[in-house]
């Protein structure tokens, strides 16, 4: 029996959830997916410092673009939001979903939320995927020693496109090392030429990704 899953997208800077459903629900074909819940929460709006002030959907503020690897972040407001993300997920596993079949997946600012979110969660989950995002905390930050011991055993997929002018590639590349030093199972994978976008072959990959997670009932 197909067990019931649960997909949950972030999306990024400005962006809002549903404009992502349709292109994000129809590149999962697989069988496996036919009990599939899926979420695409829209951020609030509020004031974003990297767009002169404008007030604009965004989970947290982003102080200057392109997003490099020495960029402040605003880890106060990430963590604020990442309590937004727990909220979904807890209610989702009080629903009856198995955590292992939960995963939480995003794009830019939305996958430097769903980074954060996957390793502050108390309980083991499927898997995190992060498609063009960054390290969304300060480098001198004791982050690490706040990761739950189930939270190190939820692996990480990262994406990133080798062009990417917004969230630079070299910011992308953060992440490995990152989660190396914080005992996190990882996958990265570099397309070259492409640039700030989800591809349709990212999609593909993040398919076949939880495909090989799922747990069935």
């Amino acid at each position: 029996m197909i067990a019931r899953s649960f997909i949950l997208w972030l999306h990024g800077l400005g962006d809002s959830g549903p404009p992502n459903e349709v292109r994000i629900k129809t590149s999962f074909t697989s069988p496996e997916f036919v009990n599939t819940k899926w979420s695409f929460p829209s951020a609030p709006s509020q004031s974003v410092t990297c767009e002169n002030g404008a007030v604009i959907p965004s989970w947290f503020d982003v102080h200057k673009l392109p997003v490099t690897a020495f960029s402040p972040r605003d880890e106060k407001g990430v963590l604020e939001a990442v309590q937004s993300v727990h909220k979904i997920i807890d209610e989702e596993i009080t629903a009856g979903t198995n955590p292992d079949n939960i995963f939480v997946c995003g794009f830019s600012q939305g996958g430097a939320l769903t980074l954060a979110s996957v390793l502050l969660y108390p309980r083991t989950i499927g898997g995190g995927a992060v498609f063009s995002g960054f390290v969304p905390f300060d480098s001198d930050t004791n982050i690490i020693e706040q990761i739950p011991p189930d939270a190190k055993k939820t692996p990480i997929l990262w994406i990133h496109g080798v062009a990417d002018e917004e969230v630079l590639f070299e910011a992308g590349q953060e992440g490995p090392p990152f989660l190396e030093r914080a005992g996190v199972s990882w996958e990265f994978k570099a397309y070259p030429g492409l640039d700030h976008s989800v591809s349709t072959d990212g999609l593909s990959y993040l398919e076949t990704w939880i495909k090989a997670r799922l747990r069935s009932s």
